[in-house]
């Protein structure tokens, strides 16, 4: 890429951006401002007096409250902004690993790109971090997913969404491959498949739901393939299956592989390069309500 390029792609990165965390500084004012709103909005439906917080300003927001409709009443967010092309472009996802990876990380790696629509496997070579991510940025990939190992054996996965973030950070346990499945795995489809969230309930697993779930396009509804996240005690087990209906009421199900079990330690408000990013979540596990506490569920 010639240097005037460079220089004026890193240019608009730093705008975006820069425009990105106005943004988000802005939703403090702007959920105080939904509060206020909230208020007079009861206030007035109940026949009640206004509170005396809000009196002072009544007359601005009830301008506001008069122009609003269902949708711009509540304040959207920067996760809305994030992912606000999910379910209207097809996500394009792609696959690499760490420097050097091992055959056994390869073959997973390889397997991730047959699991994921619309994904393209890069061999990662000398590349460094920020210049992965820039190609991908100007490839027009919405993510980006690493993959990691240690001693031969997938340890880490990478979510990095672009062009922006966030990026989620997870740790990978029991990984079976798909050639190690007992009985032997079915064949790999190739069809968009139904994505099943089970037990993403607080706003943290709401979020970690929403940035896995936006790896896969839109399904059509009569797909016989599903891929399950299922969350217990904040591990994340997944699973992929085909379904078969061998009579009317009855139904098969077919592992496809491959199998791994996930626990999320850390949400970055930025892309993968950029360590001077906002922590949005940091796994804490020797706190001394760690143990009691279930941060997805």
């Amino acid at each position: 890429m010639p240097a005037s390029n460079d220089s004026a792609s890193k240019r608009r990165q730093t705008r975006l951006r820069r425009e990105y965390l106005y943004r988000k500084s802005l939703e403090g004012r702007e959920k105080a401002a939904y509060e206020q709103k909230r208020v007079i909005r009861e206030a007035l439906a109940s026949g009640k007096p206004l509170p005396t917080e809000v009196r002072a300003s009544y007359d601005k927001m009830i301008k506001e409250v008069d122009a609003e409709d269902i949708t711009t009443e509540t304040p959207k967010s920067h996760i809305d902004n994030e992912y606000g092309d999910a379910g209207l472009l097809e996500p394009r996802i792609c696959v690499t690993t760490s420097r050097d990876p091992s055959s056994r990380l390869k073959q997973f790696s390889k397997e991730m790109k047959l699991l994921i629509p619309n994904s393209t496997r890069m061999n990662r070579g000398n590349n460094r971090v920020d210049e992965m991510i820039e190609s991908c940025r100007q490839s027009e990939f919405t993510d980006v997913i690493v993959v990691q190992e240690t001693r031969g054996e997938p340890d880490g996965l990478v979510i990095c969404h672009l062009p922006l973030g966030p990026t989620a950070y997870f740790s990978i346990n029991n990984t079976v491959m798909r050639h190690d499945l007992d009985p032997p795995a079915a064949p790999m489809s190739e069809a968009y498949p139904h994505i099943i969230l089970n037990n993403f309930n607080s706003e943290l697993g709401k979020r970690v739901g929403n940035i896995l779930k936006c790896l896969f396009p839109v399904p059509r509804p009569d797909t016989k393939r599903i891929v399950t996240f299922s969350n217990d005690n904040d591990f994340i087990s997944f699973r992929h299956h085909m379904y078969s209906k061998p009579a009317h009421d009855s139904v098969t199900l077919h592992e496809v592989g491959p199998r791994f079990e996930l626990r999320l330690y850390q949400i970055r408000l930025g892309t993968l390069e950029q360590k001077e990013a906002e922590n949005e979540y940091v796994l804490r596990p020797y706190q001394n309500t760690a143990k009691k506490r279930k941060m997805l569920g």
